[in-house]
């Protein structure tokens, strides 16, 4: 009874009742925090953290399963820390900073996304390529663009030259559900076509 302690690694085909830390990364500190503290609370440990407490055995227990979650490196450097609860605040202070590092970086992106234009000289497939490129950078990120966000975007990012074939593509695809590879390869059909047709006055 009143048994603190820390619970076997959770093997495939176990039950609800074992807990398995998720390890902490580069980019995963705010599930990682959430987790630990929900098996924490499971086995009565959280007031260690928070508000902190001097109980030696649960402290101890606590110790272990940080210890269980982080990477060698990061035990190498919190290992000298003399409680659970300094443990978990240096490693909150050091995630949370590359956290807003992240999360500055995936603004930038989204912003870059929102305003990009295609350059009259530029072709279908290196500006395919560079909306690719930001949608892949932001899912690295953690943020995942949706698939009609980024057909709309492509579309009405296109210079005037595209806006007949853009507008036959609106009235014939569902844009909600069409393959945005699709929509590349009608466009560079399109590009194709047009490249050896002589250019036409404008009135």
């Amino acid at each position: 009874m009143g048994d603190s302690s820390p619970p076997p690694p959770a093997k495939e085909g176990s039950s609800s009742g074992s807990f398995q830390c998720l390890m902490l990364t580069a980019t995963n500190y705010m599930v990682w925090a959430l987790r630990m503290k929900v098996i924490f609370n499971v086995h009565s440990l959280w007031g260690v953290i928070d508000p902190g407490t001097a109980d030696e055995k649960k402290n101890n227990v606590a110790t272990a399963l940080l210890f269980q979650s982080i990477p060698e490196q990061q035990i190498l450097q919190v290992g000298s820390l003399d409680s659970a609860k300094e443990i978990w605040e240096a490693l909150k202070t050091r995630h949370l900073g590359a956290e807003r590092v992240r999360e500055a970086r995936l603004q930038t992106l989204v912003a870059e996304f929102d305003a990009l234009k295609m350059k009259d000289s530029e072709k279908i497939d290196d500006y395919a390529n560079r909306i690719s490129e930001i949608s892949s950078n932001s899912a690295t990120l953690g943020e995942t663009f949706e698939h009609q966000k980024i057909v709309k975007n492509f579309l009405t990012s296109l210079p005037r030259l595209f806006v007949h074939i853009v507008a036959s593509l609106e009235q014939i695809l569902d844009l909600n559900t069409v393959e945005f590879e699709d929509v590349v390869g009608r466009l560079k059909a399109y590009e194709e076509r047009t490249q050896d047709e002589e250019p036409q006055s404008v009135d």
